[in-house]
């Protein structure tokens, strides 16, 4: 409050399916469904159509002729039996095809291909089996090497992206990984991601972990989340960047976990959640969640033990804070920028504290993460502050965030950093109450406060505040003049 100056004193092929992003773009290739009605048919019946066999061979006479350029000649060529000298069988079971094919145009394409039919150890069997190709995608990569066409779709990418590699067709490749990139979104971000490792493609690899850093929550309620293999858990859950709190990551990690037990068959009991986790149940930051989110949730799922939940109790509870098997280094190293929204326009002295908190209320237009408050330091020349912040949803007041710590002053008045242990997710058009609640010397003041501040961020977008008066007991604290000056924040 404002003080009166006279009274100083935080390798099996893939799976044939790619979950469909609803907000992906097109990548820029022939659709999947044309190819499946005309390339991978041989010829056209109008192509067929004035060229009948004339002798008793059956060869259809002078097709060359309708071929002006190399293209269209190696294009017609394409799943054709005309002057084909090697068949793939391409599959296995019920799915198994027989493919013409010819090892000159194979040869020119593929290193791969090059050494299978013209290399030392070079195959004499005019018949190749590969089962552990999928026709569809096998067709994908002969099409691309006759023509240079791109056919593919979300059904079939990742098994024309494991054909491409496995014959060293690195154009086909890279138009794969275009595709993956230009259709990954928050329902698929685990899926690519663990395909990407799987396929050793650190750049979409790369996509997917700032696409599942930037929309943690989504991501992990994603439908394909439970499917992931452990070692994709596994590394995502030790990254420092993930913008969520703590106790919805564990929450995910139970999901994930109650579908690895049904994967090996297994009673879904806490006992075995933990041990199907691994190491990925050590990589929980614990000590990150507030004591009510753990008394709700960890400390009731039966999947600790009561020494870890003794002294994880302690650690919440009691200065100084035993040690714990879990790490409390908090995820806050967000990507991106950082930014801050100021909403005073003069600094004035000065500002006491009595054991009240200082408030305001406060709205964005799209989606922030909060890492902490600016805050005004003392009057009187460089000291300590201790600070009790918090973040509370103001329609159910349920604190989002909070954080005791201490900040350092210089007797300035600027103002100083106060963080959170991890990101606060702040959802747009929605009021919350920014709360710090101070110990030590008055301070500095702001005053001609701002109710709405517009905050330019580097990517040309913009982030809208609307500051308003926090109803109750506030420290004196309001729109027009009072503490909390500054909102620290990453998009």
């Amino acid at each position: 409050m404002r003080v009166d100056e006279s009274n100083e004193g935080q390798e099996a092929p893939p799976q044939n399916m790619l979950p469909t992003n609803q907000n992906g773009r097109q990548a820029a290739v022939v659709p999947e469904e044309e190819a499946t009605h005309s390339s991978e048919s041989g010829p056209s019946s109008s192509a067929i159509e004035n060229l009948q066999p004339t002798n008793n061979t059956g060869r259809l006479h002078n097709w060359q002729a309708t071929k002006t350029t190399v293209k269209e000649r190696l294009s017609f060529l394409f799943n054709n039996e005309i002057l084909c000298d090697v068949h793939f069988i391409v599959g296995k079971d019920a799915n198994q095809q027989v493919i013409p094919a010819h090892k000159f145009v194979l040869s020119v394409g593929s290193a791969v291909f090059d050494a299978m039919f013209n290399g030392v150890l070079a195959t004499k069997s005019d018949e190749v089996e590969l089962p552990d190709v999928e026709p569809a995608a096998f067709l994908h990569l002969l099409k691309f090497l006759y023509s240079d066409e791109v056919r593919i779709g979300p059904e079939s990418v990742m098994t024309t992206l494991y054909t491409a590699k496995k014959y060293a067709v690195a154009a086909l490749e890279e138009h794969c990984v275009d595709f993956l990139k230009s259709n990954l979104g928050t329902d698929n971000a685990f899926l690519l991601l663990t395909q990407a490792r799987l396929f050793d493609e650190p750049q979409l690899a790369a996509l997917c972990l700032e696409m599942i850093d930037k929309n943690t929550a989504d991501a992990l309620n994603a439908e394909g989340f439970t499917d992931i293999d452990q070692d994709t858990l596994n590394a995502v859950l030790e990254r420092d960047t993930l913008r969520i709190r703590e106790a919805k990551i564990f929450s995910a990690i139970l999901r994930w976990s109650e579908a690895e037990c049904i994967r090996r068959q297994l009673p879904v009991t806490p006992a075995n959640q933990r041990m199907v986790l691994g190491r990925a149940f050590n990589a929980i930051r614990f000590p990150l969640m507030s004591v009510e989110e753990f008394a709700m949730g960890p400390a009731q799922s039966g999947l600790l033990d009561d020494r870890e939940i003794v002294q994880l109790f302690l650690y919440f509870t009691v200065n100084p804070k035993p040690n714990v098997f879990f790490l409390d280094t908090p995820r806050c190293c967000m990507t991106g920028k950082e930014l801050m929204v100021n909403r005073f326009a003069q600094t004035e002295s000065r500002w006491g504290y009595s054991g009240t908190t200082d408030r305001i209320r406060f709205a964005v237009d799209q989606r922030i993460f909060v890492v902490g408050f600016g805050l005004y330091g003392s009057y009187f020349g460089p000291t300590e502050y201790e600070v009790h912040l918090q973040i509370i949803h103001l329609a159910t007041k349920k604190v989002c965030g909070s954080n005791t710590t201490t900040f350092c002053c210089d007797g300035t008045d600027d103002t100083f950093r106060a963080m959170f242990k991890e990101p606060v997710e702040i959802l747009p058009n929605t009021s919350y109450i920014a709360s710090a609640k101070l110990k030590g010397t008055d301070s500095y003041y702001g005053t001609k406060g701002l109710r709405c501040v517009t905050v330019d961020c580097n990517n040309g977008e913009k982030v809208v505040f609307q500051f308003s008066y926090a109803a109750g007991n506030n420290n004196g604290t309001s729109v027009e003049d009072g503490q909390i000056p500054a909102i620290i924040f990453y998009t």
